[in-house]
């Protein structure tokens, strides 16, 4: 692949774009060409504000990846997640479901028609997709994948804190379940406290009477560190594709707390690596985060059970290698 050009457009600012970062920083000849997110409102300039001269191979996600096709030139798309079904409705703003239900889903529908592969970051998204587009093509999985030597275990126990800190991590939107985070936050014992990112693109925090603290917009190198300083990880979440913020604290020896739905259950092990609790429950997620700041042991024991199992199924290097025979299949 050392002599031939892929080219990823996409808009800065989400999970994928930073997946196919790591994809440009260890495949030869991948390029990420990334463009500011206000710019897919007017779609139809994306080709010139994406210039694609040379390329051998496109690898985008479907939202706006129509607009990027040319014939002589492969399509490759990956589902990073899938919010175009109605189940979605109640977690989307009137804005959003506008924009799901006529453009986005058309581009998508259009992408679908034109792409040589479709791939999908979990079993989850590529049954849905299917599904809800009554898709009768197959769907290739491919896990995405944590640098397990940038993401590590901070050493057990090495601080004399009596805080426990549970961290959130993500935008602060209704679909990463952040509406939720209040009403977790007061149902926690007084040396629990809940910290939250403001997510890539959020701009404000939640309100200050609440008892949650801010730990502001956290860049991705940093995200390491972040991580070491926490005790568990909280995800309460209505659709995650896959869960890249879940993957890298399991990297770092957290155990976690999160939804039981959609891609989680395909990285979290109930009872082992933490726990999984239903959609919008605040009582059983304040339950299980009580239970393990109780219990320093249960957290180390869960952690180590993560960090073992991100080590076997979710290495950057597992990632990286099955896109390199993907692209090779496809150009061949």
């Amino acid at each position: 692949m050392k002599n031939l050009r892929i080219v990823s457009p996409m808009a800065w600012g989400s999970g994928a774009h930073v997946v196919h970062t790591m994809l440009e920083r260890y495949l030869p000849g991948y390029c990420v060409r990334a463009y500011h997110p206000y710019w897919t409102i007017f779609p139809f300039v994306l080709p010139v504000v994406v210039p694609l001269k040379g390329t051998h191979l496109i690898h985008s996600i479907p939202d706006y990846a129509i607009f990027f096709f040319r014939k002589s030139v492969p399509l490759v798309i990956t589902f990073h997640n899938y919010v175009l079904d109605r189940w979605m409705k109640p977690y989307s703003s009137w804005v959003q479901r506008l924009h799901y239900a006529t453009d986005l889903r058309l581009w998508t529908w259009l992408a679908l028609q034109k792409t040589h592969t479709v791939t999908a970051v979990s079993h989850f998204t590529a049954r849905l997709v299917q599904q809800d587009l009554n898709l009768s093509r197959p769907i290739k999985v491919i896990y995405n994948g944590v640098d397990v030597n940038h993401f590590t275990p901070a050493p057990f126990l090495t601080s004399s804190r009596k805080e426990v800190r549970v961290f959130f991590s993500g935008n602060l939107t209704r679909r990463k379940g952040a509406h939720w985070l209040p009403s977790i936050a007061r149902r926690l014992r007084k040396n629990v406290r809940i910290f939250y990112t403001q997510g890539l693109r959020t701009r404000s925090g939640l309100p200050s009477d609440t008892g949650l603290q801010s730990v502001g917009s956290v860049p991705f190198e940093d995200m390491p560190n972040r991580y070491r300083q926490m005790d568990i990880l909280l995800m309460p979440t209505v659709r995650e594709g896959f869960g890249l913020a879940v993957a890298e604290a399991m990297a770092c020896g957290l155990p976690v707390v999160a939804s039981n739905c959609s891609a989680i259950p395909e990285l979290i092990d109930d009872g082992m690596g933490g726990f999984l609790c239903p959609v919008g429950d605040a009582d059983a997620f304040a339950e299980k985060i009580n239970l393990l700041a109780d219990s320093p042991q249960l957290r180390q024991e869960m952690g180590e059970y993560n960090r073992s199992k991100v080590e076997k199924q979710f290495t950057i290097e597992r990632m990286v290698n099955e896109y390199r025979e993907l692209f090779e299949e496809v150009l061949a």
